[in-house]
């Protein structure tokens, strides 16, 4: 089983967890600019940042045989903070380079008019750069928050298939499916989807454009949940093929629209990969 997390934030885990992402067949991430969990108080702290995802995290990845890409972005609970605003300023330096593989995430953490206008320059800025766009769902009020979302995006003029929102559920998912945005799921404990939930949806609406992330981080997440999504998928009678679809190939057709996608020697098939070391190192 060959897995590409398409949404992780890696800068909250472990060497370890690296070690165990490669043994589970997790090849390759996408790590998407997210809220560290208290404010930044200054431009200058989003440069650090933003110079890691580019910079040390892929470093760290590769030690363990896992691509790492990014996504950069003025995240949605940042963009009601003024002393952050001017990170969109700096954004486009960072979304031309080659390990930036999306704008991301963005969209609405409590639906306020800063965030209205943070999205509507951010997905102009995907324009911009013929970046796909990682778009984040709110936890409150979610159908709401995904009909608001889905209409900036229909006024933004970017094309509905260059577009992923994440985190939906079962409430959501009939409100994206028929838009051709791409649907994402988190398997996250307690709080987003769980394995066997997002198998009863695959069941429903088809693998076509259907992303499925761990979404893991600082909070209590675990990064092998795209795993057992997929054990839940043959278990429940899906062919080694559509998981394959799910875990690995929707995400490459996803991201791949940006044209900086680069997985040479870790997107072989499972019979020719399971020979192959993984370079480890340590923390």
């Amino acid at each position: 089983m060959r897995i590409f997390d398409p949404h992780i934030h890696m800068t909250s885990r472990t060497t370890d967890d690296y070690e165990r992402m490669a043994a589970a067949g997790v090849r390759a991430v996408v790590e998407p600019a997210f809220w560290l969990g208290q404010p930044r108080t200054s431009v200058d702290s989003f440069v650090d940042y933003f110079d890691s995802l580019i910079g040390w995290e892929p470093f760290r990845a590769g030690q363990f045989g896992v691509r790492h890409h990014a996504t950069v972005a003025l995240n949605p609970k940042e963009a009601n903070d003024p002393r952050c605003r001017p990170v969109l300023d700096l954004l486009p330096r960072y979304l031309e380079k080659d390990g930036v593989v999306a704008v991301g995430e963005i969209g609405y953490d409590s639906m306020t008019p800063e965030e209205d206008e943070v999205f509507a320059a951010q997905l102009a800025l995907a324009l911009a750069h013929d970046l796909p766009a990682l778009v984040h769902t709110p936890h409150r009020d979610k159908a709401r928050g995904v009909e608001r979302t889905l209409a900036v995006v229909a006024e933004s003029g970017i094309a509905p298939g260059r577009v992923v929102l994440d985190h939906l559920n079962e409430v959501t998912v009939e409100l994206v499916r028929d838009t051709g945005c791409w649907l994402g799921f988190s398997i996250y404990p307690e709080t987003k989807m769980s394995p066997p939930r997002m198998v009863e949806l695959l069941k429903r609406y088809g693998t076509e454009r259907m992303l499925v992330n761990s979404a893991a981080d600082w909070g209590r997440s675990d990064p092998l949940l795209t795993r057992a999504t997929g054990e839940a998928m043959l278990l429940a009678g899906f062919d080694a093929d559509d998981v394959d679809r799910v875990l690995w190939r929707n995400p490459v057709e996803f991201y791949g629209r940006s044209g900086r996608l680069d997985l040479r020697d870790v997107d072989a098939p499972e019979s020719t990969f399971a020979g192959n070391s993984i370079l480890r190192g340590g923390s």
